[in-house]
């Protein structure tokens, strides 16, 4: 039902630079491009697109949002938690085992918005 998701940036340059290598390891390629945002995708999955205000204003992040992105595995939620950290990124929640095989890690981009990345295991 998700077509895509949008989280804002205030460099789309610094943004595009950290979406394609972080979302890169899921395999997701550049699907949109337009002249205030990019967006990423797998097929038959929603599109994730950062893009800069409409309004003009700056973008700020929401308190109690955040994009969960769906992992195949426990080592691909490292991976990408890793990726986060290592692109400037900062931790909202290591890798680990949330209970009834949710696993699950929490992290934030260069502007803030609140990302995870899961799956469930056995």
């Amino acid at each position: 039902m998700i077509g895509y998701v949008c989280v804002g940036t205030n460099n789309l340059a610094k943004a595009e630079g950290f979406y394609s290598q972080l979302l890169g390891i899921m395999g997701a390629k550049e699907t949109y491009r337009g002249e205030r945002g990019i967006g990423w995708g797998l097929p038959d999955k929603p599109m994730l697109s950062v893009v800069m205000p409409f309004d003009g204003k700056p973008a700020t992040v929401g308190n109690g949002g955040m994009v969960s992105l769906g992992a195949a595995n426990a080592d691909q939620v490292k991976a990408l938690h890793a990726k986060c950290l290592s692109l400037g990124g900062t931790c909202e929640g290591p890798p680990g085992d949330r209970g009834g095989g949710f696993y699950a890690a929490y992290f934030r981009d260069l502007d803030g918005n609140k990302l995870g990345a899961y799956c469930m295991v056995k």
